[in-house]
């Protein structure tokens, strides 16, 4: 009966305010999703320096303040309307887009959801600006913008059940603002909870950065990575195998400054790390990749946290050679073998972007398709090592435990005894 009803009923234009709330489900997921969405703006307009206020994890309280240029008080009303937004204003622009944000929706979306008052203040204004409840009204304030959203769902009750606990909430908030401060070490930023300074990160270079965010056994065990390929740009540091985790929390790519959670990306990365790394355990990287604009295409998700490649082939072979050559680098030198191969050769695989079967084919030939144990010591050797690497780490078992003389059996059988090792010849199976 239900259904029969609602099968009769009119088509209606929705109200905006309704509109307004259903956008919101999309962009404003949770707190953090504001953080996200109100740091990005900071960025578009110019700061250097942002704080973030959070209180209860977000939920009651979300206060940003930067230095950036301010938003002129005529352009108030509009800054939070609907699809209002001074990043694009045609189709050729959006193919190229460039800022974080530029779908002119997220602060009509959060108002809609939130008490929301913004006051700003241009270089020109003699005092700032606040907007609250549609109305305009002079304020005070340095230059640039604070946007104070408090009671997140309050109107919402239904939406704001799903919200986890507050320390949850804060830490989806905090993991938001390192991706953020990772992507902008030449910002400062500083975040506070309930009151307490958590985090302030001055501005400083990536390597101090990264060093700052992902701790020190990141900091003593990375390579610097910086390849280009035609209209291609990698650089960041990925971790050595010593600095893999458990868990897959300390991967950060960035397109175009963009932080993003790509498959493509993600696959080629650790594809490079096959040969080093177990099953079980996760590289740790920092790494950007700079490309045309036109080139990638960012407005396929509303949270703008996934891409597509118009060449996602050769995207893939490059993140990966170029990552898999690093590693090869740092074990050819620490072997003592040849000096690392220079990033001239790596231009040539595509000084044009051109297809992904050119590219593809070009790498497929190159020096980076060797396999990573290429520039390493003689098969003899690597086998001897491995055979006493593995004895010895059950020689250092505890005291109380004996060492286990059938697993020393069994790694003795799978390695040929050294007497039968010829090292002119190449090893059957592939060790490393």
């Amino acid at each position: 009966m239900q259904s029969t009803q609602q099968s009769q009923r009119r088509i209606l234009a929705l109200p905006d305010h309704l509109i307004s709330q259903i956008a919101a489900g999309e962009v404003v997921e949770r707190p953090s999703a504001v953080v996200k969405e109100l740091l990005e703006n900071a960025l578009d307009a110019g700061a250097s320096s942002i704080t973030l206020r959070l209180e209860e994890g977000g939920i009651k309280r979300i206060a940003i303040t930067d230095n950036g240029r301010g938003i002129p008080a005529d352009q108030l009303p509009l800054a939070i309307a609907r699809h209002a937004t001074s990043k694009i204003a045609s189709l050729e622009e959006l193919e190229n887009v460039l800022t974080l944000g530029f779908r002119g929706e997220a602060l009509a979306s959060i108002a809609s959801v939130a008490v929301l008052s913004l006051t700003t203040r241009t270089a020109e204004a003699p005092h700032a600006w606040r907007i609250e409840n549609g109305a305009v009204t002079p304020a005070s304030g340095a230059q640039g913008t604070t946007v104070d959203v408090q009671d997140l769902y309050y109107n919402t009750p239904a939406r704001r059940k799903f919200l986890k606990s507050e320390q949850t909430e804060f830490g989806h908030c905090a993991e938001v603002v390192r991706r953020i401060a990772l992507a902008r070490p030449d910002v400062t930023f500083s975040m506070s909870h309930n009151g307490k300074v958590v985090d302030h990160w001055a501005a400083s270079a990536i390597d101090k950065r990264s060093a700052t965010i992902l701790g020190d056994a990141f900091a003593t065990a990375r390579i610097a990575l910086d390849e280009m390929a035609g209209p291609l740009r990698l650089h960041g540091f990925i971790g050595l195998p010593t600095a893999s985790k458990g868990r897959a929390d300390a991967q950060y790519f960035y397109v175009n400054g963009r932080f993003v959670r790509d498959k493509l990306l993600t696959h080629a990365v650790r594809a490079a790390y096959q040969d080093v790394l177990h099953g079980d355990r996760y590289p740790s990287y920092v790494i950007a990749l700079d490309l045309a604009p036109s080139l990638v295409d960012v407005n396929v998700h509303p949270s703008k946290i996934e891409v597509r490649f118009r060449d996602s082939r050769s995207v893939h072979q490059f993140v990966f050679h170029a990552v898999q050559r690093a590693l090869a680098q740092t074990s050819a030198t620490a072997h003592g073998s040849v000096p690392a191969p220079s990033t001239a050769d790596v231009g040539t695989l595509a000084p044009q972007f051109g297809s992904a079967r050119t590219v593809g084919m070009a790498a497929s030939k190159a020096v980076l398709h060797k396999p990573l144990h290429s520039h390493l010591p003689t098969p003899a050797r690597i086998i001897i090592n491995l055979r006493e690497r593995s004895l010895a780490g059950l020689r250092k078992r505890p005291p109380n435990m004996a060492p286990c003389s059938n697993r020393m059996k069994q790694i003795n059988k799978g390695f040929p005894a050294t007497s039968e090792l010829n090292p002119t010849s190449k090893p059957t199976t592939n060790f490393l």
